[in-house]
């Protein structure tokens, strides 16, 4: 079970109970502020703007709340300024951990994130130390029962590149510019997409044998991801079935 889809997995499960706290919320107007920010307000000259608002909608984010990120991005009404910041870590068992953040205050979320890090068994790396072992691709998780041969045929159609079957649905895999054209057509088809977005997957993954170190790892992850600053957390943890299901137990 690799490490991007299980964690992906744990987060769209923590997604809905955090739309609830309104944690949620929160990250993803960040969201919208930089995207719109670093690339303007049209979300169809913007495909990261559009993810964005596509992510943001699916959590139902208010329109009112949406409307205003996207005017602060663009500059049209005041407020913070956020920039993107991308730490590099180890977790236990020697892992790659990539965090990516939004932030109006580097000075205070880069010593947040060094101690939860310390606090939770990992350790801060040094730019460029795991950054190699992902690389950016758009991901599309689908849900329910499908036909694999007819999906990935869906898939060529689309502009998709290839699928990867999991314990809850299948993830498709795309060029990270296509990633929502892709969705889209998926969603016509009559295919049940649960999320699209873009992020780092890993080249290569460890395969962790050891229960404890499997849960260290995924407790570290939940901590970095209740972070209000951070936006995303990749890792490239192997666990097997055996080990994932007696976590869950």
């Amino acid at each position: 079970m690799a490490g991007h889809s299980k964690w992906a997995n744990i987060k769209h499960r923590k997604a809905a109970q955090d739309a609830k706290r309104g944690v949620a919320f929160q990250k993803l107007v960040r969201a919208i502020i930089v995207a719109a920010r670093e690339g303007g307000g049209d979300p169809s000259m913007n495909m990261k703007l559009k993810t964005a608002l596509e992510r943001a909608k699916s959590a139902s984010v208010p329109s009112d709340n949406i409307d205003r990120a996207i005017k602060r991005g663009t500059g049209e009404i005041e407020g913070a300024v956020y920039e993107e910041v991308m730490y590099e870590a180890y977790g236990p068992g020697g892992v790659a951990v990539l965090i990516e953040a939004t932030t109006d205050n580097k000075n205070r979320t880069t010593p947040e994130i060094r101690a939860l890090l310390s606090r939770n068994g990992g350790t801060f790396g040094e730019a460029g130390c795991v950054a190699w072992i992902f690389e950016r691709r758009g991901v599309v998780e689908i849900q329910g029962a499908v036909d694999e041969e007819e999906l990935m045929m869906a898939v060529i159609d689309a502009g998709g590149e290839d699928l990867s079957p999991g314990e809850e649905g299948i993830t498709v895999y795309t060029d990270p510019g296509v990633v929502m054209t892709v969705a889209e057509a998926l969603k016509k088809t009559g295919y049940h997409v649960e999320s699209a977005e873009v992020q780092h997957v890993p080249k290569t993954t460890i395969p962790i044998e050891e229960k404890d170190v499997a849960a260290k790892i995924l407790n570290l992850l939940n901590v970095l991801d209740d972070h209000d600053d951070v936006q995303a957390v990749s890792c490239n943890f192997d666990i097997s079935e055996d080990i994932a299901n007696s976590l869950e137990n």
